[in-house]
C-alpha cells in the first residue's frame, strides 16, 4: 500500500541512489549542513535525486522526478566545516511539486513508489546471483550493507544497478522500472555482452 505524499529536503546528486545502498557524503555547502543536522536531531530522511541540469555546487539544480529518500546512519566532521556523513537508500519516490528556500535548498512534495513483494530469481537468471556473491563478499559489509537477499530479483537489480560502470541516466532508468525481472533480464544481457557470463548451453 502507498504511504500518503510527503515533503522532503532534496540532495540533487551526479549519483543515483537505490534502495538499499550506502551513500558516502561529504557536505560543506550551508544549506545541505543545515539540513543535514535537521535530519540528524529529527531522525527524518532527505531525498536524493539524479542531476537533470546543473550541478552538485552553487545555484540549485535541476533533479530528475524520480529519487530514493535516505536516512543518516553514520557521521564525522574530522575537519571543521566539512561533515562526512553516510546515509543509506530507503524507498523510490515521485517528485509531485518541488519550490527552492532562499538559501537554495530544494524542497519537494514527493508520492512513494511500491516495491514489489519478494520475487524468486527465474531459471535462466540464475547464474547472475553466484558473480553477485563473490563482489558482495569482496566489497564487504561496509560497503554493501545487510541484509543481504540473493533470492530477491528486485534486491539483486538494485545491487547489480549500483555497482555496475555504466552511466548515470542508464542507471536512472534501472530505478525507475517497476518490474524487478524487467530491471534483471536488461542486466544480465549487459552482462552476457560484457562476458561476464557465459551464454547458455
Amino acid at each position: 500500500m502507498s504511504l500518503s505524499p510527503s515533503e522532503l529536503p532534496l540532495f540533487p546528486l551526479n549519483t543515483v541512489l537505490f534502495p538499499g545502498t550506502r551513500l558516502p557524503l561529504k557536505v560543506f555547502e550551508a544549506r545541505y549542513m543545515d539540513m543535514v543536522r535537521n535530519c540528524m536531531r529529527e531522525s527524518t530522511a532527505f531525498g536524493v535525486c539524479l542531476i537533470a541540469e546543473g550541478s552538485e555546487v552553487g545555484a540549485p539544480a535541476v533533479p530528475h522526478e524520480v529519487g530514493t529518500s535516505a536516512h543518516i546512519v553514520e557521521w564525522d566532521m574530522a575537519q571543521l566545516g566539512v561533515l562526512h556523513v553516510a546515509a543509506r537508500g530507503e524507498q523510490r519516490f515521485r517528485i509531485l511539486h518541488r519550490a527552492t528556500q532562499p538559501d537554495g535548498l530544494i524542497r519537494a512534495v514527493v508520492s512513494w513508489l511500491d516495491e514489489p513483494a519478494t520475487t524468486g530469481i527465474p531459471q535462466h537468471f540464475a547464474d547472475i546471483v553466484p558473480l553477485l556473491r563473490a563482489v558482495v563478499s569482496d566489497a564487504g559489509a561496509d560497503a554493501i550493507p545487510e541484509p543481504h537477499d540473493f533470492a530477491d530479483a528486485n534486491w539483486v537489480g538494485y545491487r547489480y544497478a549500483e555497482i555496475l560502470p555504466i552511466p548515470a541516466k542508464a542507471k536512472q532508468k534501472l530505478l525507475e522500472l517497476e518490474d524487478p525481472l524487467l530491471r534483471l533480464s536488461i542486466l544480465h544481457e549487459f552482462l552476457l555482452q560484457r562476458g561476464l557470463l557465459k551464454p547458455a548451453a
